[in-house]
């Protein structure tokens, strides 16, 4: 329920010019303003803004929040009035402001259905470099008509002498992709030494060469990145040898993810063990580096040599779809990594073979701490996870457990509810459609006929489901959702944890 200060304040954003009102209450008006979609009467509040930060999730308040609202109109007003503000400084040498840090890490990205008009990180990052690009191009325009009224060799230096505005820092996450890549570059290059500076807190990366990622990264400032994400940029491990070298100048940066980076060394060559060697040697340089994602990278066997040279033991990370051998969970499992697992994503493997015992072995090990556990896709049968059972309710601590795509049967997901209960933090558990509620296989149909029906019984799913929210109605954990869709939760992110 609203309180009464937050339905006064909508009421005063409802007007248009605001009235003066005392600084204090400015923060509840730019939430109000926000949240009923209103960019002029934020353009207004940003313009006299009495305090030297702006936070958009201090402010606005939870993700969710910000994720059920259309925002990108009133982004860009803010955005504008920033830029707005800054022109003017550079005009008007006495007027001055006290905004210094726009925050608006922590946007969450916008969801197809859920808010139409809400803004996309990748549209954000392009709206900021515009404006950085923007606002420098103003003042170096401002300049060289300082200098043109200002004849002479004193002129000009008076010209060059005068104070510049202190400007504004803005901290964002920014996702790049060939599109976007020439605007940010510009933006992170002109825009250092600007009134408008971007200070990347994430960067995420798509789809770039080797050389263009290298770009970027010499651009940011060191002292604020915490994560790097790359993904689907076909980097290799000749790549990787380009790009990770540059990121020991990041003294914060806690998380790296190299998902889908065409990564395979499960056929052994002289190259690739000097590759994997260099790897494992970049990744030693990181010391803060507490998250990994080295997803659908093909490992096999390889994983000790690549996490050899850590310096920390590693918090969160992301194994799927990596082709791991017993040994490398035998590795892991002996590791100073494991007992200080929160997060651990295997989906993907082949546990009905010979890696369920090490991956029960495991398991154990990151008992006291894992708090994510991620097994989609993992050919799984009841006899499996009746194995692994015990020790999964050893997992004092597990919030999220993920078991789409395994070929469990509704008697055996009934246990697993019933005997998970006890865990008190679990709040979500992913799990597959039970293989009883598959139809029969159908004859095979016309070559013209695309409009057979889908395998699952949907009565039978139904029935299910039915089931399963009974239990935890009666079980009193209305905390705990159980759902068989992997999609819309979002991920449990690692600076969360």
């Amino acid at each position: 329920m609203d309180s009464l200060l937050f339905l006064c304040a909508r009421r005063v954003v409802a007007q248009r010019p605001l009235p003066a009102l005392p600084a204090d209450l400015h923060p509840i008006l730019f939430q109000a303003a926000f949240l009923d979609g209103r960019p002029l009467v934020l353009r207004d509040l940003v313009a006299a803004w009495p305090f030297p930060v702006l936070n958009f999730q201090r402010l606005v308040g939870r993700r969710e929040l910000l994720r059920d609202h259309p925002c990108k109109l009133c982004v860009q007003a803010v955005i504008l009035a920033v830029v707005a503000q800054l022109r003017r400084q550079l005009e008007e040498p006495g007027h001055d402001a006290s905004l210094r840090v726009l925050d608006i890490t922590g946007l969450p990205d916008s969801a197809p259905g859920r808010a139409p008009d809400g803004m996309s990180v990748w549209s954000g990052t392009v709206a900021l470099a515009k404006a950085c690009v923007e606002v420098s191009k103003h003042q170096r325009e401002f300049q060289r008509r300082g200098s043109k009224r200002h004849k002479g060799r004193s002129g000009a230096a008076t010209a060059a002498a005068a104070p510049q505005p202190p400007g504004v820092d803005v901290h964002a996450d920014l996702f790049v992709n060939g599109t976007s890549y020439g605007i940010l570059r510009d933006a992170l290059q002109t825009g250092a030494a600007g009134p408008l500076r971007l200070k990347c807190r994430e960067l995420q990366a798509e789809e770039l060469s080797a050389s263009g990622i290298v770009a970027l990264l010499e651009s940011l400032d060191p002292s604020f990145l915490r994560r790097v994400d790359l993904r689907f940029n076909n980097l290799g491990l000749t790549g990787l040898s380009v790009i990770l070298p540059h990121l020991s100048r990041f003294p914060e940066l806690r998380s790296l993810k190299l998902q889908y980076s065409n990564v395979d060394v499960r056929r052994p060559t002289p190259e690739s063990a000097i590759g994997i060697r260099c790897l494992a040697g970049q990744l030693g340089m990181l010391p803060s580096l507490r998250e990994l994602n080295l997803g659908s990278s093909r490992l096999s066997g390889n994983l000790r040599q690549i996490l050899c040279d850590l310096q920390a033991p590693l918090e969160s990370l992301e194994l799927a779809f990596c082709s791991l051998v017993p040994a490398d969970l035998a590795f892991l499992s002996q590791s100073f990594h494991a007992p200080a697992l929160k997060r651990l994503d295997l989906s993907g493997h082949d546990f009905s073979q010979g890696l369920l015992e090490p991956l029960r072995l495991l398991l154990e090990e990151t008992s006291a701490s894992l708090l994510h556990l991620d097994l989609m896709e993992c050919r799984m049968a009841d006899s499996h996870l009746d194995a692994l059972l015990p020790t999964l309710r050893r997992c004092s601590r597990l919030r999220f457990l993920g078991l789409y795509g395994n070929s469990l049967s509704t008697a055996a997901l009934k246990d697993l509810l019933q005997k998970t209960l006890e865990l008190p933090d679990l709040h979500l558990v992913v799990y597959p459609f039970p293989v009883d509620c598959y139809k029969p296989e159908p004859p095979e149909p016309p070559e013209s006929d695309w409009n057979f029906e889908e395998p699952v019984d949907e009565e039978l799913l139904a029935a299910a489901d039915a089931e399963f929210c009974r239990m935890l109605a009666n079980s009193g954990r209305a905390d705990l959702v159980w759902t068989s869709n992997p999609y819309g939760h979002g991920a449990l992110d690692f600076f969360s944890l």
